[in-house]
């Protein structure tokens, strides 16, 4: 009985392992059906024989085995300086294993409280997993990435229902689901086996009203926009950072993919960091190269690195920048939620003595913006208002604004950073979930990426796939209403939450 662990172990490994392939951009969703059922089956019995060994072990080993096999692509960018490459196998282990902490956690307090039958349990199961992914988005800056929600990030019926309930609820709801088939092995009576084909008609119910939900909206009148939006997806390499690459010849490919009409009023959207060797200032510089191509009918979004001089301290930002054809900055936003290790040094100046930096940034750590504000866009015949998101910011359900008075979602990304990999689908996937839950298009520009036009209904309008380069024209737009979960935000997750508890009290009395 002791050499069980040595199947164990291995077991839940790979349980997580195969869980990941139901992650974008594979998107193997019935996995879970197998998987989860499993995971619950194993935990339930174990629960259930009184032994209460490696309690904590059991997630953490499913955890780890899941985010080995789905974040692996975070040590590519450590490739790219050689200050970096000792941190690869660390980075590939490490990461996996803090993030896996969550799912122990998970087990060890399944195992804790006490409840009587299997879908009782279940619903504490569900309740706990959704839970420590809420927490994962909070801790040390939140990293809320691969929901066991975003399996179903090609079925955009069924994700309707977040435009009501949010990410964080529908993940929970999907936890339930996809482990429902363990009551039929475990059923003792017939309410239990009811309730488990409830739960599997759930997918169906969400799809019929998402159905109509996106019917509903493609029957909506088509508006002009007032200006053209013209979004650039680039295939620049990354290796500019590192290279000295000049900056003009950057510049340059950036106008020519731009393409302008000096007679159409356009606002042209350019990715994250695109241009190295200049920060927010500095590109006046390079007004001799605009004026060949642009005029008064233009404005540029650029990301772009901003410096500032605060108290004899200098800071640097990762800067939203938004400029007239002259290269005046009209208006900017600085990034807010940055990216550990990538784009700050967490404990700088104890690390730093290690020879450590920030990834992205060769001067020191980027500066966290005070708040993120709406950008208006305007001239004598027009506004318009973006909310600006600079790369993983897109991540972020429910937190990313507090007003839904806005036009349009504007991410800007640079995915080099994630390789030739899986990284970049599951990142663009999150734009996808973004637009449902707010009810807004989302306009990505990414360099080495996905760029595309998102509408609010989470289909993909157009679309600048991995690997290539040009530009998408945004030119009208349906305008639908503010979704009930932009209204609330995360409240609806408060709100699921009590209803678990309630039923699985309730659950609790079934004899």
């Amino acid at each position: 009985m002791k050499n069980k662990k040595y199947i164990e172990f291995p077991f839940l490994i790979l349980l997580g392992i195969i869980t990941s392939s139901s992650l974008p951009p594979y998107n193997f969703v019935f996995i879970n059906f197998i998987t989860f059922s499993l995971f619950f089956y194993f935990l339930y019995i174990k629960k259930k024989s009184f032994k209460r060994d490696n309690i904590f072990l059991f997630g953490w080993l499913f955890g780890f085995g899941y985010f080995l096999s789905n974040l692996y692509w975070i040590t590519f960018s450590l490739e790219f300086d050689d200050n970096f490459e000792f941190l690869i196998p660390l980075a590939l282990i490490l990461i996996p294993s803090f993030l896996a902490i969550f799912y122990g956690i998970v087990t060890y307090c399944f195992f804790l409280i006490n409840l009587k039958n299997a879908l009782s349990n279940l619903m504490l199961f569900s309740l706990l997993i959704g839970l420590s992914e809420f927490l994962r988005g909070l801790v040390f800056t939140g990293f809320p990435w691969n929901l066991i929600a975003y399996s179903f990030s090609n079925n955009i019926e069924i994700l309707q229902i977040i435009s009501l309930l949010g990410t964080y609820a529908f993940n929970v709801i999907c936890i339930s689901f996809f482990s429902s088939l363990a009551i039929f092995f475990l059923k003792k009576n017939k309410k239990e086996i009811l309730f488990c084909i409830i739960l599997l008609l759930l997918p169906i119910i969400f799809y019929v009203y998402g159905f109509y939900k996106i019917k509903s909206f493609q029957l909506l009148e088509k508006i002009k926009n007032d200006r053209l939006i013209r979004v650039i997806g680039s295939e620049i390499e990354i290796n500019r950072f590192f290279e000295n690459t000049n900056t003009k010849t950057v510049i340059d490919e950036l106008i020519q993919l731009s393409d302008p009409n000096p007679d159409t009023k356009t606002l042209f959207i350019w990715p994250e960091g695109i241009i190295p060797q200049i920060n927010q200032s500095d590109l006046k510089d390079f007004e001799f190269l605009f004026n060949k191509r642009f005029n008064k009918n233009h404005l540029i979004v650029i990301g772009i690195n901003h410096f500032d001089n605060i108290s004899g301290k200098n800071k640097y930002y990762n800067s939203f920048s938004l400029y007239d054809h002259k290269l005046n900055v009209v208006s900017a936003y600085n990034k807010v939620n940055l990216v550990p290790f990538g784009e700050f040094l967490p404990f700088e100046k104890i690390l730093s003595n290690f020879g450590l930096k920030s990834l992205t940034n060769n001067y020191q750590s980027y500066t966290k913006g005070d708040k993120r504000e709406i950008i208006t866009v305007k001239d004598d015949d027009f506004i318009i208002k973006i909310l600006p998101l600079i790369c993983y910011e897109i991540i972020y359900s429910g937190k990313i604004f507090d007003n839904d008075n806005f036009d349009y979602i504007v991410n800007i990304s640079e995915d080099g950073w994630f390789g030739d990999s899986i990284g970049p689908y599951q990142h663009f996937t999150h734009s996808i979930f973004r637009a449902i839950e707010s009810g807004k298009y989302v306009i990505r520009s990414a360099n080495n990426g996905i760029t595309a036009i998102i509408s609010p209904v989470g289909s993909v309008e157009k679309k600048i796939s991995l690997s290539n380069s040009g530009y998408i024209d945004f030119y009208e737009k349906r305008v639908s209403n503010s979704t009930l979960f932009s209204k609330q935000g995360n409240n609806m997750f408060l709100i699921l939450i009590l209803l678990y508890i309630f039923l699985m009290f309730s659950f609790n009395r079934i004899s």
